[in-house]
């Protein structure tokens, strides 16, 4: 966790800093190694703006990939952290590998280390560098979750590169809507309303709404931004809860992509650590906190029915965590011993799957989605003008 000291220098010169400490006291100890002298210290709390960015000090796969090219080079791993530490400028950084360095100085290991600061290594870095120990094959490890990392960080890329047309299309034709109607809608409404004609019936409607829309401007505008922050809001709140998930998997066509989008995440993960020497009872454990509510309770179940001596293939499919795919792939794993490489080409079917559906609906929503937006503003602009066609045609 972080730590906001106020500290005051040999030249009697008082400064602030932030660090990063196991605790307290390890932060005092941090500061006092400086040279400087500890007068205030208090632990940061997360809700403070401007301190969510810093909280994490060291990107996780950028951290093992130096580690590794050090590593395979030839380093221990005390001088490799070492070199780290010399190349490093960013001082929350320094702090994470200076408490490793004491640790590991210490006499503790590697994996017990990492351990002790959960909210930059999660239970599947510790657990897959606990196996690494067991086998002293710790640059194999960090290749492999390295790799396994990439593959989760391409396939949430292609969703999130699939999302953000759309959300731009939405915008913009939102954003052009709102602009006729609260603005030019209001000011076709002060023309015609001294013409002195019969307009068509939907054209008086939407004059009427731009009469009303002129007359409560503020309060429309004000209603639009209390929905908005409303949805931001709710979005978050599901997003952190799960709920979205839960939300899409009800979705018709939906909700099976999800699934297995899931499927593919969970079947990687098992693999990695399968891989790792990690047994697949000790794997499924680690995995749970990973997964979304009901998976986890279907994960339970089969990590139940394992250790009850139930084959994975079997209790995988009771627990409803199998298609008919990999329940093929992890019968042919068990056969032949090799559940771990089973369990990741599993996967790489899965993400194979998600990315072909991923193509084939940008290509259907997106033409359908400019569509409906270019309706809207075409009735829009219609409406406003079908007066003027009438006018014209009586002219004539």
């Amino acid at each position: 966790m972080q730590f906001d000291v106020r500290t005051l220098s040999a030249e009697m010169v008082i400064s602030h800093l932030v660090i990063d400490g196991r605790d307290e006291a390890d932060a005092r100890r941090q500061v006092e190694a400086r040279g400087l002298f500890v007068s205030a210290i208090t632990p940061v709390r997360a809700g403070l703006p401007g301190r969510r960015g810093k909280r994490r000090a060291l990107s996780l796969v950028l951290f093992s990939q130096e580690l590794l090219a050090l590593l395979t080079a030839g380093l221990g791993i005390v001088e490799g952290l070492e070199a780290l530490l010399e190349k490093e400028a960013n001082p929350a950084t320094r702090g994470v590998l200076e408490r490793l360095l004491a640790g590991l100085r210490e006499g503790q290991r590697f994996s017990a280390v990492l351990a002790e600061q959960p909210d930059l290594f999660p239970p599947l870095y510790v657990g897959i560098v606990k196996a690494a120990e067991g086998t002293s094959d710790l640059p194999r490890s960090l290749a492999r979750f390295i790799d396994y990392q990439q593959r989760i960080d391409l396939v949430r890329a292609k969703l999130v590169s699939a999302a953000i047309y759309p959300c731009i299309l939405l915008l913009v034709g939102g954003g052009v809507s709102l602009f006729l109607i609260g603005y030019v809608v209001p000011r076709f409404a002060e023309v015609y309303q001294g013409a002195g004609r019969n307009l068509p019936w939907l054209s008086q409607q939407m004059l009427n709404w731009g009469q009303f829309a002129g007359a409560h401007t503020t309060l429309l505008l004000a209603g639009i931004a209390a929905v908005l922050t409303t949805l931001v809001l709710g979005m978050r709140q599901l997003l952190a809860n799960g709920g979205m998930a839960r939300l899409l998997g009800k979705l018709p066509g939906i909700g099976e992509r999800v699934r297995i989008y899931e499927l593919s995440r969970l079947y990687l993960t098992l693999g990695m650590l399968s891989e790792g020497g990690i047994t697949i009872v000790h794997a499924i454990e680690t995995v749970q906190g990973m997964v979304s509510a009901g998976m986890r309770q279907q994960l339970q179940n089969a990590r139940a029915e394992v250790e009850a001596g139930m084959p994975l293939s079997t209790a995988f499919d009771a627990s409803g965590l199998t298609t008919p795919i990999s329940l093929r792939m992890l019968r042919v794993g068990e056969r032949t011993g090799d559940m771990g490489p089973m369990l990741t080409q599993s996967a790489a079917f899965y993400d194979g799957e998600i990315s072909r559906w991923i193509e084939r609906f940008t290509r259907t929503f997106e033409p359908l989605l400019m569509a409906a937006i270019g309706l809207v503003v075409g009735a829009i602009v219609v409406l406003l003008y079908m007066p003027i066609f009438d006018l014209a045609g009586d002219m004539s």
